[in-house]
């Protein structure tokens, strides 16, 4: 990622009448509001690297994760990846509330381009570190958010990905479910993945991650061990720029 922006429309201000808009659209002159998620924001990650990210609600945490999973374009930068890119944000959007567990995973898992073998292997796996065999013919419409919130995770970490997005992982689930997360993700690091995850969890980000990067209104403010970041970012309770 290198010098990535990513801008949102929020509209016109309330001060903009319905004659102001017209006088605004014949003059061609925009006069929306914008907010910049993130600005001007260049990291690079590499395989067998779990990346946290940090920083207050609407610093541009998800968005960084959206954009380079591909759900958002960006507005300034570009980004490079290599390999299969999974995000548990879009599988979690993906789910067909109409269907049972079962249909979910095979349709999950046949987007994600694994084989009907590949599949067949994975699926047992899959119901097991989710935890919610006993609903399996049941319509995720009956799900409640956390239990949505397992099985995409689930299916994401049996996909054989090579970056791998994931967003307040460790806010998912009981200790046991946390526990297996932990092991899972360090079996995917070790078998070359790149992991990027965002947390609030000062444990999650000392115990898991190999960097740390902190994010404040869509800017880096800085980069580098977790144990130094995370000192750094804990002393801004009252944090203004």
């Amino acid at each position: 990622m290198k010098n990535v922006s990513k801008r949102f429309n929020i509209g016109l201000g309330k001060k903009h009448g319905a004659l102001q808009r017209i006088l605004s659209f014949l003059s061609g002159e925009d006069r929306r509001r914008y907010i910049w998620a993130l600005r001007n924001v260049s990291f690079t990650s590499k395989p067998k690297e779990i990346v946290g990210i940090i920083g207050y609600n609407g610093s541009g945490k998800s968005t960084l994760l959206r954009a380079v999973g591909g759900i958002y374009e960006v507005d300034e930068g570009t980004i490079r990846t290599e390999g299969k890119i999974v995000s548990v944000l879009s599988m979690y959007a993906g789910l067909n509330a109409k269907l049972d567990m079962v249909d979910n995973i095979n349709l999950v898992c046949t987007l994600l381009d694994l084989t009907s073998d590949e599949i067949r292997k994975s699926f047992d796996d899959i119901v097991e570190f989710s935890g919610l065999g006993r609903f399996l013919n049941t319509k995720l419409y009956k799900f409640s958010d956390g239990m949505l919130q397992r099985l995409a995770f689930s299916i994401v970490v049996h996909c054989n990905p090579d970056v791998l997005l994931l967003d307040e992982v460790f806010q998912v689930g009981d200790k046991t479910f946390q526990a297996a997360t932990a092991e899972k993700l360090d079996e995917l690091k070790k078998g070359g993945a790149t992991i990027l995850f965002t947390s609030h969890g000062y444990s999650d980000i000392l115990d898991y991650t190999d960097r740390l990067i902190w994010l404040h209104k869509g800017k880096i403010m800085m980069e580098g061990k977790p144990e130094d970041v995370y000192r750094a970012y804990a002393k801004t309770d009252s944090f203004t720029v």
